[in-house]
């Protein structure tokens, strides 16, 4: 199998090169040629798997050249040896008979993050030796919260690796910064951006397209990928989660073979539930792709109009790693509805470069309103839901769990659709205690790491280790840049 580029047709590679080199020459996205499907046994088949087990069977689908006992030696590494603090890995929970949540927070960094980022390292240094390539990887990385501490925990003194990651100056909460400038290794390096998160994504994005820039460290034995879902190795990873989640619901007697699953999914950059679109594609009964933002409602905007426009005003929520205007991911689901016509993607992309706005084709409105519905609330709205969740249920979620479940609610009013929903819980809440806390009450909650054991005793809950453990951790980093200056501060990190 072959993978293009969503901007042009004939930029094709290996899965291997596409991995190795995260985004096209032509700046667009690595796709897969085609769509592999299940065979009708597959999901019995896999209900009796272990997740490590299901990852190889699903990944094996679409890596030509990597061997099973590659992949398996990868699995186990990535969520074996204790890596998640559940042997399940990514557990389904009840919340009530016709809803579940899907915990990706089990992990290292109690992101959903984890969830490709502990496979990820290993799927792009196996990439690189197949394509022969010797030099250093600058893996480059701008994140909203999650993405940055997951891609240095996985990336952590990974040889022939340096790690560089770039945040939003006062964008990321207090715990998400706490975890990536207290980052340990030898090959990482952290630098906060003055902007929002699509000024760090778009700097990312500049210097992956500068050629001088790209010339200069070749000269030094270096070579720039990316760990941003941009990377088709990111969003391959999540596509198991959704496949085994289906799997364990099939085996819990939640659903049976075949039944209809809606999928609610707290969104920012699109490459989540665009995992969920593939594993429906691929032959999962996945019903409903509910597509939850908060108030930079962008997406919501385009899946019910067809108009995306980031002209707008842009906010700093409780859920920050979905606050973003510029999905990248979106790209590849519009590369596949418009059958591979890399010149109209193209000509959407530069669109919104230039004017912040672009209107698909009737085809593709006709094709979004087949998948996808979207909502959107605010943060007082997303605090009411923790609140209610946590008074009904007994149940903790972060703010962007919360807003999924505000937009579950929502599609549900609307649509009258009570299928069976698994609603995507993406972050533990002891990453985001102040927000909690005043959802629960709390009028003066306290800050920083003080703000852990305060939740804790507060709701009776033990926080994650990894978060516990972060008192009494010395700050590494505190770099500051423009968004301007960012090749600098990757000239500076690299000396």
């Amino acid at each position: 199998m072959y993978y293009v580029s969503t901007r042009d047709r004939l930029s094709k590679t290996t899965v291997a090169g596409a991995i190795a080199y995260g985004l096209a020459p032509d700046g667009g996205l690595y796709t897969p040629e085609a769509i592999p499907s299940l065979a009708g046994n597959a999901l019995n088949t896999l209900k009796d798997m272990t997740y490590q087990q299901r990852a190889v069977y699903l990944m094996n689908m679409y890596l030509d050249g990597f061997s099973a006992s590659e992949l398996s030696g990868f699995a186990s590494k990535a969520y074996g040896s204790g890596r998640f603090d559940d042997p399940k890995v990514a557990p389904i929970h009840k919340v009530d008979d016709s809803t579940y949540t899907l915990e990706l927070w089990h992990g290292p960094t109690c992101a959903f993050k984890d969830m490709a980022l502990q496979m990820l390292p290993h799927l792009l240094t196996a990439s690189l030796r197949k394509v022969g390539e010797n030099k250093m990887v600058c893996i480059l990385v701008a994140t909203s919260g999650d993405t940055g501490k997951g891609a240095l925990e996985g990336f952590k003194d990974v040889p022939g690796t340096r790690i560089f990651v770039f945040y939003p100056k006062d964008g990321v909460s207090t715990i998400q910064e706490l975890q990536m400038n207290t980052q340990e290794g030898g090959n990482v390096g952290v630098c906060s951006v003055v902007g929002n998160f699509d000024d760090a994504q778009t700097g990312v994005k500049r210097i992956f397209s500068d050629a001088a820039f790209k010339d200069e460290l070749a000269g030094r034995g270096v070579f720039l990928s990316s760990a941003n879902s941009i990377n088709w190795g990111r969003v391959l990873p999540q596509i198991v989660y959704y496949v085994s989640a289906y799997c364990d619901m099939m085996k819990a007697g939640a659903i049976e073979k075949g039944d209809r699953l809606n999928v609610c999914v707290p969104t920012g950059n699109f490459g989540d539930i665009l995992a969920a679109w593939y594993a429906k594609q691929m032959g999962v009964p996945l019903g409903k792709l509910i597509c939850a933002s908060n108030s930079n409602n962008v997406l919501t905007d385009f899946i019910e109009t067809g108009v995306y426009d980031r002209n707008r005003p842009f906010y700093n929520t409780i859920s920050p790693s979905m606050d973003i205007l510029i999905s990248s991911n979106l790209e590849r689901l519009l590369h596949a509805y418009t059958h591979g016509d890399a010149p109209q993607v193209k000509q959407w992309m530069d669109e919104l470069s230039e004017t912040g706005r672009y209107e698909v084709s009737p085809l593709v409105k006709k094709a979004l309103e087949r998948d996808f519905a979207a909502a959107w609330c605010d943060d007082a709205a997303a605090k009411a839901a923790i609140g209610k969740m946590w008074k009904e249920k007994h149940y903790l979620i972060d703010p962007h769990t919360a807003v999924a479940v505000n937009a579950m609610e929502q599609y549900r009013a609307k649509s009258g659709d009570d299928a069976p929903a698994l609603v995507v819980s993406t972050a533990s809440p002891f990453k985001f205690c102040t927000a909690v806390m005043e959802a629960l009450g709390v009028s003066q909650p306290a800050q920083g790491l003080d703000s852990i054991k305060q939740l804790s005793d507060l709701t009776g809950l033990a926080a994650p280790a990894p978060l516990a453990e972060l008192a009494g951790k010395p700050v590494r980093f505190d770099r500051v840049t423009e968004k301007e200056n960012m090749a600098d501060a990757v000239r500076e990190m690299l000396r």
